[in-house]
């Protein structure tokens, strides 16, 4: 996954409390296993009317939020169940940030997975940051969030922050490890050669 160190771009908000993941990614969209694509179906239900035609007063239908990277939201931002999906079609769409009071927790954790940062911040200052004009810039070695002459700070994990500046999503962080697995497994074979599973 992509390197996230600074990001400056538009940001929509939408507000609202508790937004599920069914609305994020309505279940009917969750059948493919490939990640691409799903930005079109990124809250379908609120985004197109029943014959599939733009809701002009939707915000991600209006300009500039169509290109929109940064998500401005709610509090319980993600609850619901726990699909993979929904990080996958904001991603997609092209967010890479969401700012909200607060996060479900698997959701918050599938976002870091993914390449995508949630920053909680108080819902004054996301309220405060929606209603400025111009550009936000999120910077995420400084751990600040920048915009129209104003600057909140976010907290956030080491370890997590680490995982999202250098791109590594699990396989990566895996295969850093590789050289201690390999000899791991060389080791276990010498010493317990009666758990090593034939090649037929």
């Amino acid at each position: 996954m992509d390197p996230f160190t600074v990001l400056t771009g538009t940001a929509a908000p939408l507000l609202r409390a508790n937004i599920d993941t069914d609305l994020i990614i309505p279940k009917q969209f969750l059948k493919t296993l490939v990640r691409s694509g799903l930005g079109r179906n990124l809250f379908h239900e609120i985004r197109y009317d029943s014959d599939g035609r733009e809701r002009p007063d939707f915000v991600l239908n209006q300009a500039p939020y169509r290109k929109a990277s940064i998500l401005l939201a709610g509090p319980n931002f993600g609850c619901g169940s726990s699909r993979e999906h929904a990080p996958w079609a904001l991603k997609d769409f092209g967010i890479r940030a969401i700012l909200a009071p607060s996060f479900a927790d698997i959701f918050f954790n599938n976002c870091f997975s993914n390449g995508l940062l949630p920053v909680t911040l108080p819902g004054e200052a996301i309220e405060s940051l929606a209603a400025c004009e111009g550009p936000l810039t999120i910077d995420l070695p400084a751990q600040q969030v920048r915009g129209g002459g104003q600057t909140f700070t976010f907290e956030i994990e080491a370890a997590r922050k680490a995982v999202l500046l250098e791109g590594l999503d699990e396989i990566k962080r895996t295969e850093a490890n590789l050289a201690d697995i390999t000899a791991y497994e060389a080791r276990r074979r010498q010493e317990a050669p009666w758990l090593d599973i034939q090649k037929v």
